[in-house]
């Protein structure tokens, strides 16, 4: 069993390879985490602006696209601010432990991608690999949790040959506090 269903709304997210690069990033966040894909799952909308429209007035209240939305199965935030959350159990492999929903936008993601100079599968893999850690209980509220958020983001994008999103330039200034959701 895949750790990501993935179903493609959006035709164009096929030409992008969306269900090999979600298993490979969300592969890679839970691998940094010390906890086995095999007792996981995760399910992933590949969608375009409008049904991510719909769906952010549906849950948020905020009747506009964004990149990428996630849906927890559980209540996983840490207790304390600036600390990790506690990590779930899997579960057996013919019943994985569900870590949520995750959809994702096609035009935005394709316009961000575009304005900030980066490929398009850099980005969205820096969407999954955000929207996962979300699933887990990690959160950008606060400044304390933002960076751990970003440097775990960082961390597992280099294992994946990603360059770090929030780098900007020769002069090395970040984008910290500028997050990659509509949160």
């Amino acid at each position: 069993m895949d750790l990501v269903e993935t179903l493609i709304e959006d035709a164009r997210w096929n030409g992008l390879g969306l269900a090999e690069l979600a298993e490979r990033a969300a592969g890679a966040v839970l691998a940094d985490l010390g906890l086995p894909a095999e007792g996981f799952q995760i399910s992933l909308l590949g969608c375009d602006d409008a049904r991510i429209a719909v769906l952010n007035a549906d849950f948020r209240g905020k009747p506009q696209p964004t990149n990428v939305l996630s849906w927890p199965s559980d209540e996983r935030a840490a207790e304390v601010v600036g600390e990790a959350p506690d990590l779930p159990y899997p579960g057996p492999a013919d019943d994985p432990e569900s870590l949520g929903d995750i959809a994702i936008a096609w035009e935005t993601c394709a316009r961000e991608a575009e304005e900030q100079g980066k490929p398009m599968v850099d980005h969205v893999t820096h969407l999954i690999v955000h929207g996962v850690l979300h699933l887990l209980g990690y959160d950008h509220v606060e400044p304390e949790d933002a960076d751990l958020m970003e440097a775990l983001e960082v961390r597992i994008l280099a294992s994946l040959g990603v360059p770090d999103p929030y780098y900007v330039g020769d002069q090395g200034l970040a984008l910290s506090g500028q997050r990659t959701d509509g949160q």
